[in-house]
């Protein structure tokens, strides 16, 4: 059986390669190489004036409850500990009736997590706790399990990789490109980034705890 600081590691290393391949691993294939970089670019522009075009995608969620960080890990306000971690690694889900069109995309990406972890994904029974796919404006979660129903949120533009993007933040994981220690481990080639998404902010310490364990931990 997989370590726990393995499998948080193996974890840490999907959600990082998430930020780059969401955009890209849903395009459709060519043999072409010049045609899928056509295709893969125009993935990205739409996916950029889609976002340009649509600042407050998750407004829906904003209340005196709730409030939204780095645009898509939905945080209560009526606390402050975030990240909890769930009791089990047997996660039981359900996906809402309006997205029953989704369903492979979204077992893709159960099973996306499962393969690069120590985690499994289940049809939810009679489990209190629970992951709810369903219907929103925009991809968002919750950060770490909050007790309940808890919804993981996909909109139609949302593809497999966007989904374990999401599942990933519901199992309590923050965007690693935001680490408040990130320096020491990543460099940004900001002229690299389009300006569109160039916002790389980093979070208030308050957010994450010191630890014994280097990222290298097994």
């Amino acid at each position: 059986m997989m370590r726990e600081p393995r499998c948080s590691a193996m974890l840490r290393l999907l959600l990082s390669a998430l930020l780059f391949v969401a955009n890209l691993k849903d395009v459709d294939s060519s043999p072409v190489r010049e045609a899928k970089t056509v295709l893969r670019e125009e993935s990205l522009i739409k996916a950029l004036h889609y976002m340009e075009s649509n600042p407050e995608t998750l407004q829906e969620l904003l209340s005196k409850n709730y409030a939204v960080l780095e645009g898509d890990m939905v945080m209560s306000t009526d606390r402050n500990a975030v990240g909890n971690k769930w009791p089990t690694r047997k996660i039981p889900y359900a996906i809402s009736p309006e997205l029953a069109s989704r369903t492979d995309d979204i077992l893709s990406a159960t099973v996306m997590v499962s393969d690069h972890s120590c985690l499994s994904f289940h049809k939810r029974t009679t489990e209190t706790d629970h992951l709810l796919f369903k219907t929103g404006k925009g991809c968002a979660s919750y950060v770490g399990v909050i007790g309940g129903e808890q919804p993981v949120f996909i909109a139609p533009q949302c593809m497999p990789g966007n989904i374990v993007h999401e599942i990933l933040h519901a199992l309590g994981f923050h965007h690693e490109h935001t680490r408040t220690d990130r320096r020491k481990y990543v460099r940004i080639l900001h002229h690299n980034i389009m300006s569109a998404v160039s916002h790389f902010p980093f979070p208030s310490e308050g957010f994450f705890q010191p630890t014994v364990f280097p990222p290298s931990s097994r």
